[in-house]
Protein backbone atom coordinates (compact mmCIF):
# COMPACT_ATOMS: atom_id res chain seq x y z
CA UNK A 1 0.00 0.00 0.00
CA UNK A 2 1.26 3.72 -1.07
CA UNK A 3 0.61 6.12 1.28
CA UNK A 4 1.04 9.50 -0.28
CA UNK A 5 1.87 11.65 2.78
CA UNK A 6 1.21 14.98 0.59
CA UNK A 7 -2.21 13.95 -0.38
CA UNK A 8 -2.97 12.94 3.70
CA UNK A 9 -2.02 15.72 4.65
CA UNK A 10 -4.31 17.79 2.47
CA UNK A 11 -7.36 15.48 3.47
CA UNK A 12 -6.30 15.22 7.66
CA UNK A 13 -5.40 18.93 8.44
CA UNK A 14 -5.61 22.35 7.07
CA UNK A 15 -1.78 23.30 6.49
CA UNK A 16 0.34 24.01 4.12
CA UNK A 17 0.13 20.74 2.03
CA UNK A 18 4.19 19.92 1.74
CA UNK A 19 4.86 20.75 5.05
CA UNK A 20 5.16 18.36 7.62
CA UNK A 21 5.20 21.15 10.71
CA UNK A 22 3.67 20.60 14.02
CA UNK A 23 3.23 17.33 16.50
CA UNK A 24 -1.00 17.83 15.84
CA UNK A 25 0.17 17.46 12.13
CA UNK A 26 1.97 14.45 12.56
CA UNK A 27 -0.33 12.61 14.90
CA UNK A 28 -3.25 13.25 11.92
CA UNK A 29 -1.31 12.10 9.32
CA UNK A 30 0.16 9.06 11.83
CA UNK A 31 -3.53 8.28 12.54
CA UNK A 32 -4.92 8.28 8.93
CA UNK A 33 -1.78 6.05 8.07
CA UNK A 34 -3.00 4.06 10.44
CA UNK A 35 -6.62 3.48 9.71
CA UNK A 36 -5.46 2.53 6.44
CA UNK A 37 -3.63 -0.38 7.63
CA UNK A 38 -6.29 -1.16 10.15
CA UNK A 39 -8.03 -2.25 6.76
CA UNK A 40 -4.68 -4.01 5.04
CA UNK A 41 -5.41 -7.18 7.08
CA UNK A 42 -2.79 -8.98 8.97
CA UNK A 43 0.12 -7.92 7.63
CA UNK A 44 1.22 -4.77 5.31
CA UNK A 45 4.08 -3.46 3.56
CA UNK A 46 3.29 0.37 3.71
CA UNK A 47 5.13 2.89 1.44
CA UNK A 48 5.11 6.30 2.96
CA UNK A 49 6.23 8.90 0.22
CA UNK A 50 7.52 11.95 1.36
CA UNK A 51 8.64 13.01 -2.53
CA UNK A 52 5.96 15.89 -2.50
CA UNK A 53 7.04 16.84 1.39
CA UNK A 54 9.47 19.83 1.69
CA UNK A 55 9.53 20.15 5.26
CA UNK A 56 9.74 17.66 8.09
CA UNK A 57 10.20 18.60 11.55
CA UNK A 58 11.34 16.83 14.38
CA UNK A 59 7.97 16.27 16.17
CA UNK A 60 6.01 15.01 12.91
CA UNK A 61 9.13 12.86 12.15
CA UNK A 62 8.25 11.58 15.87
CA UNK A 63 5.06 10.74 14.95
CA UNK A 64 4.91 9.82 11.55
CA UNK A 65 7.92 7.62 11.58
CA UNK A 66 8.77 6.56 15.45
CA UNK A 67 5.56 5.73 16.52
CA UNK A 68 4.48 3.87 13.62
CA UNK A 69 7.20 1.66 13.72
CA UNK A 70 6.87 1.36 17.94
CA UNK A 71 2.85 0.13 17.00
CA UNK A 72 4.18 -2.00 14.59
CA UNK A 73 7.11 -3.16 15.04
CA UNK A 74 7.09 -3.76 18.75
CA UNK A 75 10.08 -5.55 20.07
CA UNK A 76 9.46 -9.19 21.30
CA UNK A 77 6.16 -8.93 18.64
CA UNK A 78 5.88 -10.00 15.18
CA UNK A 79 6.01 -7.14 13.29
CA UNK A 80 2.70 -6.07 11.86
CA UNK A 81 3.66 -3.98 9.27
CA UNK A 82 6.67 -3.16 6.99
CA UNK A 83 7.63 0.52 6.25
CA UNK A 84 9.50 1.69 3.24
CA UNK A 85 10.26 5.34 3.62
CA UNK A 86 10.38 6.52 -0.19
CA UNK A 87 11.49 9.79 -1.83
CA UNK A 88 13.36 10.99 1.33
CA UNK A 89 15.47 13.77 0.42
CA UNK A 90 18.42 15.03 2.49
CA UNK A 91 16.37 17.90 4.18
CA UNK A 92 14.03 14.93 5.33
CA UNK A 93 17.17 12.87 6.64
CA UNK A 94 17.89 14.82 9.71
CA UNK A 95 14.81 14.98 11.51
CA UNK A 96 13.71 11.30 10.62
CA UNK A 97 17.62 10.18 11.81
CA UNK A 98 17.19 12.36 14.62
CA UNK A 99 14.13 10.30 16.01
CA UNK A 100 14.76 7.13 14.98
CA UNK A 101 18.24 7.37 17.23
CA UNK A 102 16.33 8.54 20.05
CA UNK A 103 13.76 5.65 20.06
CA UNK A 104 16.76 3.48 19.16
CA UNK A 105 15.20 2.23 16.06
CA UNK A 106 15.92 1.22 12.28
CA UNK A 107 14.03 2.18 9.33
CA UNK A 108 14.25 1.87 5.13
CA UNK A 109 14.55 4.34 3.19
CA UNK A 110 14.33 4.86 -0.49
CA UNK A 111 16.48 8.40 -0.91
CA UNK A 112 15.68 10.79 -3.39
CA UNK A 113 19.07 10.29 -5.19
CA UNK A 114 19.60 6.60 -5.09
CA UNK A 115 18.66 2.95 -4.04
CA UNK A 116 16.87 1.78 -0.41
CA UNK A 117 19.39 1.92 2.58
CA UNK A 118 18.95 1.70 6.52
CA UNK A 119 18.52 4.76 8.46
CA UNK A 120 18.43 5.24 12.39
CA UNK A 121 20.85 3.30 14.00
CA UNK A 122 21.92 -0.08 11.83
CA UNK A 123 24.50 -2.17 13.48
CA UNK A 124 27.94 -2.60 11.19
CA UNK A 125 25.86 -6.36 11.12
CA UNK A 126 22.50 -5.10 10.34
CA UNK A 127 24.17 -2.87 7.40
CA UNK A 128 26.10 -5.59 6.24
CA UNK A 129 23.57 -8.14 6.05
CA UNK A 130 20.64 -5.69 5.04
CA UNK A 131 23.38 -4.63 2.04
CA UNK A 132 23.91 -8.13 1.06
CA UNK A 133 20.58 -9.54 1.02
CA UNK A 134 19.08 -5.80 -0.80
CA UNK A 135 21.94 -6.60 -3.64
CA UNK A 136 20.67 -10.02 -4.30
CA UNK A 137 17.23 -9.45 -3.52
CA UNK A 138 15.69 -12.27 -1.94
CA UNK A 139 17.42 -15.62 -0.22
CA UNK A 140 15.96 -19.20 -0.20
CA UNK A 141 16.30 -20.15 3.62
CA UNK A 142 18.57 -23.11 1.52
CA UNK A 143 21.21 -20.31 0.21
CA UNK A 144 21.47 -18.77 3.32
CA UNK A 145 24.03 -21.28 4.86
CA UNK A 146 26.32 -20.20 1.47
CA UNK A 147 25.60 -16.04 1.04
CA UNK A 148 26.19 -15.75 4.94
CA UNK A 149 28.13 -18.16 6.25
CA UNK A 150 29.29 -17.06 9.62
CA UNK A 151 26.23 -17.60 12.26
CA UNK A 152 26.73 -13.73 13.50
CA UNK A 153 25.18 -12.85 10.10
CA UNK A 154 22.47 -15.30 9.67
CA UNK A 155 21.35 -14.38 13.91
CA UNK A 156 21.34 -10.75 12.18
CA UNK A 157 19.18 -12.41 9.29
CA UNK A 158 16.61 -12.93 11.73
CA UNK A 159 17.23 -10.25 14.02
CA UNK A 160 15.97 -7.62 10.81
CA UNK A 161 13.30 -9.75 9.86
CA UNK A 162 11.98 -9.42 13.64
CA UNK A 163 12.16 -6.07 13.10
CA UNK A 164 10.67 -5.54 10.13
CA UNK A 165 13.19 -4.64 7.97
CA UNK A 166 13.87 -8.10 5.63
CA UNK A 167 10.28 -9.78 4.99
CA UNK A 168 10.57 -13.34 5.11
CA UNK A 169 7.51 -15.60 2.99
CA UNK A 170 5.19 -17.05 5.35
CA UNK A 171 4.62 -20.13 2.85
CA UNK A 172 8.46 -20.86 1.76
CA UNK A 173 10.70 -19.07 3.97
CA UNK A 174 12.05 -16.94 1.36
CA UNK A 175 14.00 -13.82 2.63
CA UNK A 176 13.17 -10.69 0.75
CA UNK A 177 14.56 -7.46 0.97
CA UNK A 178 11.91 -4.60 1.42
CA UNK A 179 12.68 -2.88 -2.29
CA UNK A 180 12.17 -6.28 -4.02
CA UNK A 181 8.88 -6.74 -2.13
CA UNK A 182 7.68 -3.26 -2.98
CA UNK A 183 8.69 -3.80 -6.71
CA UNK A 184 6.86 -7.40 -6.56
CA UNK A 185 3.62 -5.60 -5.55
CA UNK A 186 3.59 -2.50 -6.75
CA UNK A 187 4.70 -3.43 -10.49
Amino acid sequence: MAIDLRRLVQRQVASLYAHLVTRPTGRAVRLAIESQLANAGEMALSVIDFSEVHVVDFSCADEVVAKLLLHYQPPGQATRAFFILRGVSDLHLEPIEAVLERHRLTAVAETAAGPCRLVGVPSEADARVWRSLEERGALSPGDVPAHLPDEVDRATLESLVRRGLVFRRPESGDYLALSNLMRSLMG
